[in-house]
């Protein structure tokens, strides 16, 4: 009786450790950055990091900053990060128009 027992947990808790990691990897999965959050962090936060701006402190990625340098839309953010302006660099040789919309897309939801 007590070997069947034995056998019986251990065959119970092998069964629970083989479904465990298709578990993790699910919470793994729920807690990845978006698309637009691993763009910016390649490209956008070794100026912009947290929003903010090293190179200029007025034109920060904050919505009041976006508001006054009249770049608060998507489409705004599309053309400054396309073409650049200023000490921003131009993308459109870097990222596709898709990685660009994503990107621009995530700075405004972040500054809101």
């Amino acid at each position: 009786m007590q070997r069947i027992l034995v056998w019986f947990l251990s065959f119970f808790f092998s069964g629970l450790f083989l479904l465990m990691p298709s578990a993790w990897a699910a919470d793994l999965n729920e807690t990845a950055p978006s698309p637009g959050a691993q763009l910016f962090e390649a490209h956008c936060a070794g100026c912009h990091l947290k929003g903010g701006n090293i190179v200029r402190r007025g034109k920060t990625l904050k919505l009041k900053a976006l508001q006054k340098n009249q770049v608060d839309t998507v489409d705004a953010i599309v053309n400054l990060v396309t073409n650049g302006k200023n000490n921003m660099s131009a993308y459109k040789d870097r990222l596709t128009l898709e990685e660009i919309a994503t990107v621009s897309t995530y700075v405004l939801e972040q500054a809101q």
